[in-house]
């Protein structure tokens, strides 16, 4: 079985560097193929890196507030590059302010995301869900 390959990056403007390098550390320790894109990462980046790489998954990070902004059209973008069917994944602070996470969940679901995650979820939340994505579990 091939190695499986995540894309992963803080989208946008957003440039904090040291949850990124965490998840990425995590996302090799468990033997993925990490293509880490680091900070300001464009949603043209993701899916170039996504299609160069032939990856299985776009992991998307954001904490200064504007994930939420940032992460629009990704799905269709996705689509429109050939990538209609690979899991899109974020986490982090999505949204400015104290909002009900269901409901940020809920609206980046209707964006096309395969899962959201809310600020200070465990990184081993986010591999056990990568395990049952990919078939690994």
């Amino acid at each position: 079985m091939k190695t499986k390959t995540i894309v992963t990056g803080v989208i946008g403007a957003d440039v904090h560097a040291v949850g990124n390098k965490i998840i990425a550390y995590a996302l090799e320790n468990e033997g993925y193929n990490v293509v880490n894109l680091g900070v300001m990462v464009s949603q043209e980046e993701y899916i170039a890196a996504a299609l160069e790489t032939n990856a299985d998954v776009i992991l998307v990070s954001s904490l200064y507030g504007h994930g939420e902004i940032d992460c629009q059209g990704l799905r269709q973008k996705c689509e429109e590059a050939g990538l209609k069917d690979i899991p899109l994944l974020v986490g982090g602070n999505l949204v400015v302010g104290k909002q009900d996470f269901v409901e940020v969940e809920k609206r980046f679901k209707e964006m096309g995301f395969t899962r959201a995650y809310p600020p200070g979820t465990a990184v081993e939340t986010t591999l056990a869900d990568l395990k049952e994505i990919l078939g690994l579990s």
